[in-house]
């Protein structure tokens, strides 16, 4: 098996790929467009996209070799803040339906491999759209994540920073909004193939599981102690009752180096889709993780990604390096043999995908 990762960077894509025992990377995309989110097209292995805050949209079709700029005369902003393909919907072409999203707050759909984009306005409409309010910059809002749900074709879950989880069943036509008791404040939203209806939520506000495709939540900080500023999240793709998150006191914490300290906790639980009304999974908490990681303390939160092919491995990024699990997530390596120049160290990374190929 050959494994390629696909990293944002401040300034570019940091492109690692194994090869036989040992790894290499290189920089692509290099520039001033600050990418945010990366995605494959699970049938298309070549194929992946990568939003930037004010360089718009890029493709590839090489892996992350080279990157062509996509969408400008359909995509209204530069400012692309999120990126999805789904793994169940099939476009005309034969790429897989994408999915993105804008700051300020829209909404785009293509289903020709981004030859062409529908703006899909009624998410706009929604009521709870008029307090959408992203802190740092409180006169606009933007779509922070999007999940096309890994078992049920045309279900979106879309997280607004800051203000809303909303979900769509039609792809994005028509909108049902955040319900009571819901995050409010989502940054990585999962969804799960061998259960369907559960959802995972890593959030500002804590961690939420939902088992009825986002009818409800239940909060589940048990064990966060105090540290439940929620960034990551991955979810064993071999086992969808184990869980990891990274997280931080506060956003500060969690985003500046000067202050960053942060952490990685693992969760396993049984089926609670058996008995939600049961708390004994609640009680069992959140563990930290830290064998083979760094330090907190200078630690920016990491982003996490949980191999789509290989149960049990995850993988973990943050300003001091590329991590591996196959255990599950109880301990972690380093990779070794890549470049991770001293710029890296004040970095923060904002985004991993994993493609996975027999070689």
């Amino acid at each position: 098996m050959t494994t390629k990762l696909l990293i944002a960077m401040h300034n570019s894509v940091l492109v690692v790929e194994s090869s036989n025992t040992r790894w290499k990377s290189y920089e692509s995309l290099k520039g001033n467009h600050m990418p945010q989110c990366i995605a494959f097209d699970p049938s298309n292995s070549n194929r992946a996209y990568c939003s930037t805050f004010g360089g718009g949209l890029w493709k590839t079709d090489d892996s992350g070799d080279s990157w062509d700029n996509i969408g400008k005369q359909f995509i209204s902003s530069k400012d692309i803040m999120s990126v999805s393909v789904s793994n169940l919907e099939k476009g005309d072409k034969e790429f897989n339906t994408v999915y993105v999203g804008t700051e300020p707050t829209t909404f785009y759909r293509s289903d020709d491999g981004g030859d062409s984009w529908e703006k899909m306005s009624s998410l706009n409409n929604l009521k709870s759209s008029r307090s959408w309010s992203f802190p740092p910059r409180p006169w606009t809002s933007h779509v922070r994540y999007i999940e096309p749900d890994k078992t049920k074709p045309s279900y979106l879950y879309v997280a607004i920073e800051a203000g809303a989880l909303v979900q769509s069943h039609d792809g994005g036509k028509t909108w049902i909004d955040r319900v009571e008791g819901g995050p409010y404040d989502t940054h990585t939203i999962a969804t799960h193939k061998k259960i369907p209806g559960q959802l995972y939520s890593a959030a500002g506000d804590g961690y939420f599981e939902s088992y009825d495709y986002g009818q409800s939540w239940r909060r589940l900080v048990a064990g966060l102690d105090g540290y439940d500023y929620l960034a990551g999240l991955a979810v064993d793709s071999g086992d969808p009752n184990t869980v990891i998150v990274s997280a931080s006191q506060w956003a500060n914490k969690a985003h500046f180096i000067d202050d960053a300290e942060s952490l990685v906790y693992r969760r396993t639980s049984s089926s609670p889709t058996s008995d939600p009304n049961n708390n004994d999974d609640n009680e069992k908490g959140w563990n930290v993780v830290s064998k083979g990681l760094p330090e907190p303390t200078g630690t920016l939160i990491s982003v996490l990604a949980a191999n789509p092919k290989i149960a049990g491995e995850f993988y973990v990024v943050n300003n001091c390096g590329i991590f591996c699990s196959t255990d599950s997530g109880i301990s972690w390596d380093i990779i070794d043999g890549i470049q991770w120049p001293k710029e890296y160290l004040l970095q923060h990374p904002r985004a991993l995908a994993i493609r996975e190929d027999k070689g």
